[in-house]
């Protein structure tokens, strides 16, 4: 079997692992069944879980159980799930569509998806509080390493930054800081946090988080190529929208051979800071790739 039948097969096994274990969490809430199924609309729309997926990547890596990153991995993929149900608001990015399937609001109405988004992101932290296998400290360095990454620093800073740069003429270096915040952090936390799990060193969490970083500028440059060039059922939503809405994208700054170029460095980029790493890091190596490849 090859490196790229691996990850596959990895990736649909940890994923029905994933998938199973966030519909659970949420349907053993204490909470109204309409916020529930709100909840978990959103969580089941078929994302490609790519947070949970190098979490657990990471954890193989360092050679250690994958039970101990189940968990984590779901609050990760809530927080995910919660910041793309209030993009596809009116407010922000007025999207009808999302993976194939009516955005949430348009489902359920705008009210209960902005709940539905808060109780997600708010439902994640107390997760990982919850998880007896941790210890105190380990808590609380995965909940401030999120925190940073998905909050007014992070991913939410990014967010802002890409509402205000629409209809300006972003140069590519102001386009790159903005996803290094809005995509690029919450791929660097899920590898950080599989590397706290591990018990790895801080020169290692250091290379995993740049190889994260790289890998999130990757995953936006794809985007933006797709978002040209993809197909639409592919895709679950409409190509273009990016023009539509007058975005900043790096076709747009560069051209689509340059992004193309672009896209190509930062997968380099990633592999060298991983090859750092002094341990079984064949499962992250083909993620770069597949995150540099992928049609959807």
């Amino acid at each position: 079997m090859n490196d790229q039948q691996t990850l596959k097969q990895f990736i649909e096994k940890e994923k029905q692992q994933i998938d199973q274990r966030l519909k659970n969490h949420i349907n053993q809430l204490k909470a109204p069944p309409s916020l529930k199924e709100s909840m978990n609309y959103s969580l089941e729309a078929g994302g490609k879980r790519i947070r949970p997926i190098l979490l657990l990547a990471t954890l193989k890596g360092f050679n250690k159980p994958l039970n101990l990153g189940y968990d984590v991995s779901c609050a990760l993929e809530m927080i995910h799930t919660y910041s793309l149900v209030h993009d596809d608001l009116p407010a922000m990015d007025d999207d009808d569509l999302r993976r194939g399937k009516p955005t949430n609001h348009k489902v359920f109405g705008e009210a209960l998806a902005i709940l539905a988004g808060d109780g997600l992101l708010t439902h994640s932290f107390q997760l990982i509080t919850s998880l007896d296998y941790l210890t105190a400290e380990v808590k609380v360095r995965l909940i401030e390493k999120i925190a940073e990454a998905a909050g007014p620093m992070g991913m939410v800073a990014g967010q802002v930054e890409d509402m205000e740069g629409e209809d300006e003429d972003l140069d590519v270096d102001q386009l790159q800081h903005i996803h290094h915040r809005k995509t690029g952090d919450l791929l660097s936390v899920a590898l950080e946090c599989g590397a706290i799990l591990s018990s790895a060193t801080e020169e290692e969490m250091s290379e995993l988080k740049s190889f994260g970083k790289h890998i999130g500028i990757a995953f936006q440059i794809k985007d933006d190529l797709l978002d040209v060039e993809g197909d639409e059922k592919q895709l679950g939503k409409p190509v273009g929208s990016d023009e539509s809405n007058n975005k900043t994208t790096y076709p747009k700054v560069l051209g689509m051979d340059q992004a193309r170029e672009k896209l190509i460095y930062h997968i380099k980029s990633a592999k060298d800071h991983l090859n750092n790493v002094d341990k079984d890091t064949r499962l992250l190596l083909e993620l770069a790739d597949y995150i540099g490849s992928r049609s959807n």
